[in-house]
């Protein structure tokens, strides 16, 4: 093993590792498709289907330096090592988080093969393999590494403490968990991952779909750094033309889960919106997943239930703390955990609010109003209102759905930025229940509107590359250096 002086030569060993293993786990896969010739056993002995790792060592004279930042550093001496998957994908990434580490402490960086093996499933794609699927997977799990659930999951994240004198996790997520999210992103929004960008908005109706849609066609080709809108089903509009709006409305995008959306600029600078739909399992599903590709941000513009009897509809929450009713969550982070806002989001989102509507000052605050959101996982809260009542009111809060303690939350829990702008569609305490009538009104009225704040909160947070953002709240004290 070679030391290795700067993060482009670790990156470049890591590709070239990882492109040994794909390449030698797709071949046999190939030979016993298409010869009925198993791997040898040798060859897995060796090491040759293994996903490569960053060993890298930091063994200082005397305590750590106390640089104050929200990565790139060392908390204390030690082994740090963790397994990566597709280094030419997080190329960028991962020379971000290696170049503070390598300048400013002095660590020995080693890059080599892991003793976790790359399953099969991970490198196979369809029409490569051809014929692979009509074989049982249990037949296949007998001569090739297969995804095992004990391989994979979030007890870094999630803050588990290790063991004295044990090495130390480099990132928070290792390879065979990235592997899983970049099949399951696929899956669910219909879009490669490659067209994810940085910057991410989550809704959950489709008429803010239609919106962004609308806005998006109308930036490419303009004078900005946007190239395409990439949407689900395989479309990606480089070019606007007078069908391009209904070619995208002509995609099979009701076929996935949570269709996403991807307005594309250079080194993924671009906006991401998904509409997951409602409810905070699938809030929890797409973001447990988007984590892996370490986003600069992600917010919430969705609908909400106004509790204030000065609301009105149309107007703005934005969400400075959470009552936590969505449960989703309880068991990696428990409800009394504090979810704080990210003042830099907070910021973003107010400001953006006021060049979009036009309002400022006290006409501003009658329209946005900041506090607590209830997240509920019962959509038919108002039928037990008497249950609920007194705790809602404990709480001060000023809005309820079902999705924006979920965002935040595994925002908090992932160390991605969050932040959660809602619009109040209906007051249920106040005899304005949603009914068809009024939604059409409030959509016509108001979701142009609301998604260009959004958009806008995006596009001042990367105007900087997301630098104001990477708060040290959001780490834990044994935190792994690689954000």
């Amino acid at each position: 093993m070679t030391k290795l002086t700067t993060p482009e030569a670790v990156v470049d060993a890591l590709e070239g590792l990882y492109s040994e293993a794909v390449e030698a786990l797709s071949g046999a896969l190939d030979l016993y498709l298409h010869k009925g010739t198993a791997p040898d056993r040798k060859l897995r002995e060796s090491g040759a289907f293994c996903y490569p790792q960053i060993r890298l060592t930091y063994d200082p004279d005397g305590p750590p330096p106390p640089i104050s930042r929200a990565f790139g550093k060392m908390s204390e001496a030690g082994t740090y090592i963790s397994t990566f998957t597709r280094p030419d994908f997080f190329r960028a990434y991962l020379i971000e988080q290696l170049t503070p580490l390598m300048r400013d402490y002095d660590v020995d960086v080693v890059v080599e093969r892991s003793g976790q093996e790359i399953p099969y499933a991970y490198v196979w794609e369809q029409g490569q393999a051809e014929g692979l699927e009509e074989i049982s997977p249990a037949e296949l799990a007998r001569w090739f590494p297969s995804p095992k659930l004990a391989d994979i999951g979030d007890e870094v994240a999630d803050g588990e403490l290790f063991e004295p004198y044990d090495t130390h996790p480099l990132a928070l997520f290792d390879a065979p968990r990235v592997d899983l999210s970049l099949k399951r992103l696929q899956h669910y929004t219909g879009t490669p991952v490659e067209h994810f960008q940085h910057y991410v908005l989550f809704t959950n109706y489709h008429r803010y779909v239609d919106a962004f849609c609308d806005w998006a066609l109308t930036q490419i080709g303009g004078d900005n750094h946007y190239t395409s809108l990439s949407v689900p089903g395989g479309l990606e509009v480089s070019s606007v033309t007078d069908t391009s709006r209904a070619d995208i409305d002509a995609t099979p995008w009701r076929r996935f889960q949570m269709p996403a959306y991807h307005l594309r600029a250079p080194n993924g600078a671009g906006i991401t919106l998904v509409n997951i739909g409602v409810g905070p399992s699938n809030a929890k599903t797409i973001t447990d997943h988007l984590a892996v590709l370490r986003p600069q941000v992600w917010l919430m513009v969705g609908h909400c239930g106004g509790l204030r009897h000065s609301q009105s509809i149309g107007d703005y929450v934005l969400a400075h703390a959470y009552l936590r009713e969505d449960h989703v969550l309880d068991a990696v982070l428990p409800p009394e955990i504090p979810v704080p806002p990210i003042a830099e989001v907070q910021v973003a989102l107010q400001e953006a609010a006021a060049r979009v509507t036009g309002e400022s000052g006290e006409a501003l605050k009658r329209r946005l109003r900041t506090g607590t959101v209830v997240t509920t996982d019962d959509r038919n809260w108002e039928l037990r209102f008497t249950a609920t009542a007194r705790r809602f009111n404990k709480s001060r809060a000023i809005a309820i759905d079902m999705e924006s303690a979920t965002i935040a939350a595994n925002g908090y829990r992932l160390r991605v930025p969050y932040g959660v702008l809602l619009c109040v569609s209906d007051k249920p305490l106040h005899g304005e229940i949603k009914l068809p009538g009024a939604a059409n009104r409030f959509y016509e009225r108001a979701i142009g509107e609301h998604i260009r704040i959004g958009i806008e909160t995006l596009e001042a947070l990367a105007a900087d590359k997301g630098a104001k953002i990477h708060s040290r709240k959001l780490r834990a004290f044994d935190e792994p250096p690689f954000r």
